[in-house]
């Protein structure tokens, strides 16, 4: 899996706090730019505590993010305040084995085999269909939820804390939990003000949405 944030808001605390200094305060818009930064970022945290984060919405983020399963992806686009960029399995030719082994199956060597066999014969018969005149359209439906794919992604600053509080959650899917922890792990080298306490609800919130008190995160 590789997560790279190849594109952000230009000053990307910045609008968010002059966002939020407008809406509490007589100051012209023209005239935010002048206020300091430092008491920019104790407006932005203020607001942040608060829970007002609908500021943070003018700051986007974008993601390059490759060799994850399309089970993953899945998974991802559930979260609809977002903008994605999927690569085609219809217009691009997958003839070359790639994809993504779960961690149970990796560390037995038995089911190693047997899953990396199973992988082989799938392509095996993509290969053939395509051999056959049949378009990567139609011998698609072949490929299993492991196949390997590359997608962009860009969410807003508040959509990344939703995402973060669902994804980065231990009960999670292992995959989509380890994209949010590297994407969280990218955002706060940008936004260190916005994502302080970004991260799963129980972190956030104190609470446990799912109620797994067996969790070693679980609130205390």
């Amino acid at each position: 899996m590789n997560v790279k944030l190849i594109g952000f808001t230009p000053n990307p605390e910045k609008i968010p706090a002059m966002s939020a200094k407008l809406t509490h305060s007589k100051t012209k818009p023209e005239d935010l730019d002048k206020t300091s930064d430092k008491e920019l970022k104790t407006i932005l945290e203020y607001v942040i505590d608060l829970g007002h984060t609908s500021v943070i919405e003018h700051t986007y983020f974008t993601f390059a993010i490759s060799d994850v399963s399309r089970s993953l992806t899945h998974q991802l686009v559930r979260h609809r305040i977002a903008s994605y960029s999927q690569q085609s399995q219809r217009y691009v030719n997958l003839n070359e084995p790639n994809f993504v082994t779960p961690p149970k199956i990796k560390k037995d060597g038995t089911l190693k085999k047997a899953y990396e066999q199973t992988m082989e014969m799938i392509w095996g018969k993509y290969n053939k269909l395509l051999k056959m005149g049949i378009p990567a359209e139609d011998a698609r439906y072949v490929l299993p939820n492991s196949a390997c794919t590359n997608i962009i992604v860009t969410m807003n600053a508040r959509s990344l804390q939703n995402f973060f509080e669902l994804r980065c959650c231990m009960h999670a899917q292992w995959e989509i939990r380890k994209l949010a922890n590297l994407m969280l792990k990218e955002v706060k080298k940008i936004a260190p003000t916005i994502f302080k306490k970004a991260g799963p609800a129980c972190k956030t919130k104190g609470i446990c949405p799912e109620n797994k008190k067996d969790c070693p995160l679980y609130p205390k």
